[in-house]
């Protein structure tokens, strides 16, 4: 049976190996040897990955912050929307109405508002619809 001291990592110390046998007991030499530790080297490759492992959580935490856009504030007040009311004659378009309404505008602004405002899936209207229009145009 052997006995090996070691020492701690990144220092240098004699080991001594000694034989515990009944018969080496009386003529056993002792062997002296020099073992060196070494220490944990990274290479480019390993300092590269271990920066992208610390810096993934990183960007996660950062993006999420982001994307988040913070949080939507509730009030007790509704929110009030003006506009005024226009009934649709038979053979109007949206372009005719947005030409009536609002001469000076441009109709397709004017259109674009109309739509948005009364959520129309597609600019066709039809007689005696009524069209919800902002304020800014019912003059």
């Amino acid at each position: 049976m052997s006995a090996i001291a070691a020492a701690p990592v990144g220092t240098r110390r004699a080991v001594s190996v000694v034989s515990t046998s009944a018969a080496s007991l009386v003529d056993a030499p002792t062997v002296e040897r020099t073992v060196v530790a070494s220490r944990l080297r990274l290479t480019r490759r390993g300092r590269g990955v271990l920066a992208t492992l610390a810096a993934v959580p990183l960007l996660a935490g950062a993006a999420l912050g982001v994307l988040d856009g913070g949080g939507a504030v509730a009030s007790d007040t509704p929110a009030s929307t003006e506009f005024a009311t226009v009934t649709v004659q038979g053979g109007d378009t949206l372009w005719q109405l947005a030409a009536d309404l609002a001469p000076q505008a441009d109709p397709r602004e004017v259109i674009a508002d109309i739509v948005t405002l009364n959520a129309l899936s597609s600019p066709a209207v039809h007689p005696g619809q009524q069209l919800a229009v902002p304020t800014q145009y019912a003059g």
